[in-house]
């Protein structure tokens, strides 16, 4: 059960050899920019290029995977995390891979999944440090690292909400994942789900309104169960099955009108209103 979600993550970036983050604001030449992981080279790397694809280019080079990018809200910069000191660690870099440090040095234990905050002074991520997965807060410069969740249980995949006022998560509290709400001060933690499925990845609308999430029915660990994406208000009302078992749906993103969209390789990307989902 530990770490299921991050396993999860680091699968599907296993099958489908790429995960794409867009950021409308990172911009070289005028142009929007898209972060990637990829093995092409024989190990995971980080790689950036044009919205349209071109001018790609890799940014690390290291024997050690290199995963789950992360654009600072002004694209100056990328998060991600890295086990080339033989365990997970959050580094970041320049935009253009350039003044590399590891902000997660003073623990020695894993840390995943960065998510910047919109005002770019602070970075959610996941520890096991505490001996259960958990979702902490630092300083974008690594300073002033926390733990907001504090419960004997697995909390996983953090997820800004366009303010900066709460942090949305997965958690298996309950004996079940479900999707709760945090305050950034780490008060006011909440489920928001209350459901009997397994609930995962929370992505906040750009309106702050909504949430949408990967669920499905089952053991924690099943591969073969059918998962669809959800929609919820942002107090966890008017929970709706968007996919209704159309095959496998994960890993549920916000488009923003402003950002230029693309699908990974290997799905195929549907669109309901602002929200797109990448259908496996």
């Amino acid at each position: 059960m530990k770490r299921l979600w991050i396993f999860g993550s680091i699968c599907v970036v296993l099958l489908f050899g790429v995960v794409i983050l867009i950021n409308p604001q990172a911009q070289e030449r005028g142009r929007a920019q898209i972060v990637f992981s990829s093995d092409r080279d024989g190990d995971w790397e980080i790689y950036v290029m044009d919205a349209d694809g071109t001018n790609e280019r890799r940014l690390t080079e290291h024997p050690a995977s290199d995963l789950f990018p992360s654009w600072s809200p002004d694209g100056q910069k990328i998060a991600f995390s890295t086990n080339r000191l033989g365990r997970y660690d959050i580094y970041v870099m320049d935009a253009d891979g350039k003044n590399l440090r590891r902000l997660t040095n003073k623990v020695r234990f894993e840390a995943y999944d960065p998510a910047w905050s919109p005002d770019g002074q602070r970075i959610a991520f996941n520890s096991s440090r505490d001996g259960k997965a958990e979702i902490y807060v630092m300083d974008a410069n690594g300073e002033n690292q926390r733990n907001l969740t504090n419960n004997p249980w697995n909390d996983y995949h953090p997820s800004w909400s366009p303010r900066g006022q709460r942090i949305a998560f997965s958690s298996n509290r309950d004996g079940n994942f479900e999707i709760y709400v945090i305050d950034a001060d780490g008060e006011n933690q909440r489920n928001l789900a209350n459901s009997p499925r397994h609930d995962y990845g929370p992505s906040w609308s750009p309106d702050g309104q909504s949430i949408a999430f990967m669920a499905y029915k089952g053991m924690a660990d099943c591969i073969a169960c059918t998962r669809d994406i959800y929609i919820m208000n942002a107090d966890g009302e008017n929970q709706r099955n968007l996919t209704k078992n159309i095959g496998s749906n994960i890993d549920p993103d916000w488009f923003d009108p402003a950002s230029v969209s693309v699908s990974p390789a290997g799905k195929l990307k549907e669109t309901w209103g602002w929200l797109k989902d990448t259908n496996q």
